[in-house]
């Protein structure tokens, strides 16, 4: 056990993923001092497994939330403009099933989507002719008419750690592979007890973020005094991935028989990422796995729109993660808000608990949970995440096309491949990364194909990554290009203690 003369702060948040790196984020902004802690790695469970979209959520007009959507809708705008290398403008193509939905219903929502909320990065909705449109030739030809409209995608786990960066470049503490084991009263204090593998130190903290996502409810009642007013209702949410199925830009939006829809995502240049499905899970969320019936639902899907046709065996690779949804009275997962609530508790000191959202609304939840804190804390400073950029995200002009230029004309050197990724999970940062290379040797050893050494340094050193789980498939995706490559060159690496600070 540590000094008992405990480090104190104004915020502990516990749980890495994109609510709790995003609250840290405002919080340390606004003077706080705050220490994050998270169990795992920064966006290990749920918050790297979403769909990849930073959307309005078409679908939920449907359900007449409209206040979630017309949210979801300005912070799309928000985020494209804070994050322009990992965020970018994509467009779906609907194609028209009659027999699912009156043509004039979708027109219908397609144009409230498009007046919701102020728009000025993407294109509005239209009308397409899939007999002459080149997102047509995938498809069946039973498919002619089909709806276009605009939504953003985004690298999901990144998005987490660029939250954590900034968070820390304003004074945040970030602790990961840290286990919150208990909050315990002390006065008007929160006493928390936390443990790194077999070591535990006791901190104190004026405020707690319970923002533990899945497990939000089962912290309350392990690890707290506190006994919570809402639940979480867990639903999986599965993905495959297969070889490229279009070489096209656009994207799919599938509809299905049970008035579910599952999109069709550009993803990684080499490859379609088809998701989501919607299942009720009670297990552990660390557990989850999609299953077969999960991988048949989404082929099937698929099928029933594409030409080329998919079996199982055309998987490459498969993830899921347990949403943590409001609770309601809905008996389908699929029609469970996926609004948010902020539960505070004052007594025996403040200790706020994140129900429910989506990846689209975490910036808005962070500053609505910091305002709902700021008195207690006596907060002063404004919210402040609203116009800024993060971490590499000033690119210029605002332009990843333009900053592509800049990086091709400064670092000939560089295969091309490997420039283009560099730019877009680093933007600006990449000569935070590159330093005074000059040549690919300056580099580094090259320990897997298009990973070197000096990347990995910097992931170590900057970016809170120590496995090779986190370096290949959350701060890259290179995993899913090395799929038959040998990782053990970068664990010995890792092991051998290349990646120490």
């Amino acid at each position: 056990m540590s000094d008992p003369r405990a480090a104190s702060y104004d915020l502990l948040v516990v749980g890495g993923g994109i609510n709790g790196t995003g609250v840290a984020r405002d919080a340390a902004g606004r003077g706080l001092k705050v220490l994050l802690c998270e169990q795992d790695d920064l966006a290990s469970h749920t918050s790297s497994a979403s769909t990849k979209l930073i959307h309005g959520g078409l679908r939920y007009l449907e359900e007449f939330h409209f206040s979630l959507v017309r949210k979801a809708l300005q912070e799309r705008e928000v985020l494209l403009g804070a994050a322009p290398h990992i965020m970018r403008p994509l467009q779906f193509i609907m194609p028209h099933a009659a027999h699912l939905r009156p043509a004039w219903m979708i027109r219908a929502g397609l144009l409230l989507y498009d007046h919701l909320a102020a728009r000025a990065r993407l294109a509005g909705s239209a009308s397409v002719d899939l007999r002459t449109h080149i997102a047509g030739e995938p498809l069946k030809a039973g498919y002619r008419r089909g709806f276009l409209y605009s939504d953003g995608q985004t690298d999901d786990a990144r998005l987490v750690v660029l939250n954590a960066l900034d968070a820390r470049s304003r004074g945040a503490t970030i602790l990961t592979h840290t286990r919150c084991e208990r909050l315990a009263p002390r006065g008007a204090l929160w006493c928390a007890t936390l443990g790194c593998g077999r070591e535990l130190r006791v901190i104190e903290a004026r405020a707690v973020v319970n923002a533990t996502g899945p497990w939000v409810s089962r912290f309350l009642a392990e690890a707290t005094p506190v006994r919570a007013a809402r639940q979480v209702r867990l639903v999986k949410g599965s993905h495959i991935v297969v070889p490229r199925l279009f070489a096209h830009r656009f994207a799919y939006i599938f509809q299905n028989e049970d008035r579910r829809i599952v999109f069709a995502i550009p993803y990684e240049h080499d490859f379609t990422l088809l998701g989501t499905t919607d299942v009720d899970y009670r297990a552990d969320p660390a557990a989850v796995a999609i299953d077969a019936g999960e991988v048949s639902y989404l082929c099937t899907l698929a099928n029933r729109y594409f030409r080329q046709q998919l079996s199982p065996a055309n998987v490459v690779w498969s993830y899921s993660g347990v949403r943590p949804l409001l609770a309601d009275e809905a008996s389908d997962p699929m029609r469970v808000t996926r609004d948010y609530a902020l539960e505070l508790e004052q007594q025996p000191a403040p200790l706020l608990s994140v129900f429910g959202g989506k990846i689209t609304t975490y910036r808005r939840l962070a500053e609505d949970a910091v305002n709902r804190l700021a008195a207690a804390l006596g907060v002063r400073a404004p919210p402040w995440t609203a116009g800024a950029k993060l971490p590499g995200g000033d690119l210029p002009q605002g332009s990843l096309a333009v900053f592509l230029r800049t990086v091709e004309r400064r670092y000939p050197w560089l295969p091309p491949r490997m420039r283009r990724r560099y730019a877009h999970a680093y933007g600006t940062r990449l000569e935070r990364l590159l330093g005074t290379a000059g040549t690919l040797a300056d580099l580094g050893s090259e320990l897997l194909p298009q990973l070197y050494e000096r990347e990995v340094e910097y992931l170590c050193r900057e970016e809170f990554a120590r496995t090779t789980q986190d370096i290949l498939w959350r701060r890259t995706k290179l995993g899913l290009h090395l799929l038959n490559v040998d990782s053990g060159p970068l664990e010995r690496w890792l092991e051998a203690g290349g990646g120490t600070a």
